[in-house]
């Protein structure tokens, strides 16, 4: 696995971190954690697992983080982007490396992602798919390895040259979107999105960071604002105005009653849509330039 390397975006993810590191060493794949200004032990608890760790000064946001984590990661011809909630079941990164080599015409190869009541977790609809085989028919799941209009961001596996050779991620987005706006760049450069059957990833889905208040408001902020965001950028119709439509009556009722988590859930989407139609970007409203 000398030609791999893990990238880990960290923030307040010392629960979540153990398990992930110590399955990508049992799998012989080095990790290299890029802490995004943890205010617990992440970074400790990583450095105590061997990974190599990279310090940001602030939260630069998951897409950026990864940029970092990829750039930093000289030596490596693939890198795996994985969640600290991920956990690779075993054999899972050489299913992934023999994948490669049997597809050797792919961009990305994912794993199969299995959440925490057993379900198969497999989405290949996506805003910004370039085809949608049968959009509005009976989704069937794959029983083997199958190209996909899109893959998680969760986990997955890519060259390191081809990775940076398209930009990375787009740094403009802070959260959300990241992964279909990459996944519509390597489709869009001729190269196929390989679901691996074969490699198993067990996802704790919302355990990559620490509950804290607030962090569903600043959530659907950035899910608001990124839809908007890579909607414009392929000439999509902008969701924006729709979005303030549908929520904000919400935000409004859930004030009156005093029902916090409502008011954060639909009042964090208008805010992140009323930005978006302003023309307010995401890193202004995290203090990034």
């Amino acid at each position: 696995m000398a030609d791999l390397v893990a990238i880990v975006v960290a923030h307040d993810s010392a629960d979540a971190l153990p398990t992930c590191l110590a399955a990508l060493a049992r799998e012989g794949v080095p990790a290299l954690v890029v802490d995004n200004a943890s205010r617990d032990a992440s970074v400790a608890v990583a450095e105590a697992a061997g990974a190599r760790v990279v310090r940001n000064a602030r939260n630069e946001g998951y897409g950026r983080a990864n940029n970092i984590g990829v750039r930093a990661a000289e030596g490596a011809s693939r890198v795996l982007i994985i969640n600290p909630d991920v956990e690779l079941a075993p054999g899972a990164a050489e299913a992934l490396l023999a994948a490669a080599r049997d597809w050797p015409e792919a961009g990305l190869l994912a794993p199969r992602i299995v959440e925490p009541d057993g379900r198969f977790f497999y989405q290949p609809r996506s805003l910004l798919a370039p085809y949608l085989p049968n959009p509005s028919g009976r989704r069937d799941l794959p029983d083997g390895d199958a190209c996909a209009p899109f893959l998680s961001g969760a986990c997955f596996m890519v060259r390191r040259d081809l990775f940076l050779a398209l930009g990375g991620f787009d740094e403009a987005i802070f959260l959300f979107y990241e992964d279909d706006d990459l996944c519509r760049r390597v489709a869009d450069s001729g190269r196929a999105l390989v679901h691996v059957h074969g490699a198993v990833a067990l996802h704790g889905r919302g355990r990559s960071s620490a509950p804290e208040p607030g962090r569903v408001f600043r959530s659907r902020w950035h899910q608001a604002w990124s839809r908007a965001y890579v909607s414009r950028k392929y000439g999509l119709p902008d969701p924006s105005l729709t979005t303030m439509i549908v929520n904000l009556p919400k935000a409004a009722l859930s004030a009156l009653v005093f029902r916090r988590a409502g008011f954060e859930r639909y009042g964090g989407s208008v805010a992140g849509a009323y930005a978006a139609w302003r023309g307010r970007g995401a890193l202004a409203r995290e203090g990034l330039s």
